[in-house]
């Protein structure tokens, strides 16, 4: 099986990240890091002289992290699926009749 991971650089606010990364997954990964550049220079310009770069950098992590939450709370299909199931099982009792 041919390895279909490779080599790219991204730049995360002052550190460049060398990462082997799956071919079909590069999109993914440069969002991501254009996602955290832009949360974290946000946070920077709010808060840079007032809080320690740490500071601002947790900040920005947990920002992200919460939308991520969020978005998994959004995105939940357990409800949908249920549903779906429970009405599968009503159609195929009244078919079976």
């Amino acid at each position: 099986m041919a390895d279909n991971k490779f080599q790219i650089r991204l730049n995360l606010y002052d550190t460049e990240l060398s990462v082997k990364i799956p071919r079909e997954e590069e999109e993914y990964y440069r969002s991501a890091a254009k996602l955290i550049n832009e949360t974290v220079n946000t946070y920077f310009s709010l808060f840079k002289g007032k809080k320690s770069d740490k500071e601002i950098l947790y900040m920005s992590m947990l920002h992200i992290a919460l939308q991520l939450k969020k978005d998994e709370t959004r995105n939940d299909t357990e409800p949908f699926n249920k549903l779906l199931s429970d009405l599968t099982s009503e159609i195929e009792s009244v078919l079976k009749k």
